[in-house]
């Protein structure tokens, strides 16, 4: 038998071992960053934490509309509409007003005035438009109903450390009459009056019993309505209007 040349078996070793060096490199995994990005397998980054969506604002917190409740007059139903931000009305509108035949003229010519006014009175209290007396009540009573619903919860009394509310007393400002001046005070509890008086009011003469007859009356009128809104008193008409004015410049002072 022919015997194998020395040389020829070290070249077929070497040869043997080089092949096995590379399958064993060829089947390494690569563990490493650099090696994934030279295969072609960019490394994962973590994902990115997305941020928190805020929830809604809460409802009022930029403002909005709200309407009074509807005011039953003569001639027919007026209701007011208010645009409220920040606090202050910004829009005023009857969203119902008096209409047909001569109403039609007088809603025209009434209700883009008192609009105007409750925007600048930022209140109820604006002037009745001439020849409509009727739809300036009703428009008057929906917007004071407009305002007390568009008031912040909480804002008519402060409240102690308890949390139950603490009773104010205001003063109104004098409102001058034919007769004489007149000023009310009211104490405020809960965003409720639970007293009214008149520090002044006409005297001397007949206008001490217009006082003394009309006053108790306004006074007990004022708590049982809790607003300004309240009727005259019939042979009193000069102090009743002047009450009612000083009256609703107490309740604007005290937040409602």
């Amino acid at each position: 038998m022919r015997k194998s040349h020395p040389i020829r078996r070290v070249v077929l070793a070497t040869t043997a071992t080089v092949s096995g060096v590379v399958l064993l490199l060829a089947l390494k995994p690569a563990s490493d960053p650099a090696a994934a990005s030279a295969a072609g397998a960019a490394p994962q980054a973590p994902a990115a934490r997305q941020p928190s969506q805020g929830g809604a604002q809460p409802a009022g917190a930029a403002g909005g509309t709200v309407t009074g409740d509807a005011a039953q007059t003569q001639y027919g139903t007026v209701q007011v509409r208010l645009t409220v931000a920040g606090g202050k009305i910004t829009k005023a509108e009857a969203v119902q007003a008096p209409k047909g035949g001569l109403s039609d003229q007088k809603t025209a010519l009434a209700v883009p005035r008192l609009n105007q006014e409750a925007v600048a009175a930022q209140s109820a209290r604006i002037d009745a438009v001439s020849g409509a007396t009727y739809t300036s009540t009703g428009y008057k009573k929906s917007l004071q109903s407009a305002l007390d619903k568009a008031k912040p919860a909480g804002s008519a009394g402060k409240t102690g450390s308890s949390g139950t509310a603490q009773a104010r007393t205001v003063t109104g400002k004098v409102a001058q009459t034919q007769y004489g001046p007149v000023q009310v005070r009211i104490t405020v509890s809960g965003g409720k009056i639970t007293q009214a008086a008149a520090v002044q009011a006409p005297k001397g003469g007949l206008s001490d019993q217009k006082t003394a007859l009309a006053v108790p009356r306004l006074n007990q009128e004022a708590v049982t309505a809790g607003n300004a809104h309240i009727d005259a008193v019939s042979g009193a008409t000069y102090t009743s209007t002047g009450y009612q004015q000083s009256l609703q410049s107490a309740l604007d002072q005290a937040g409602g």
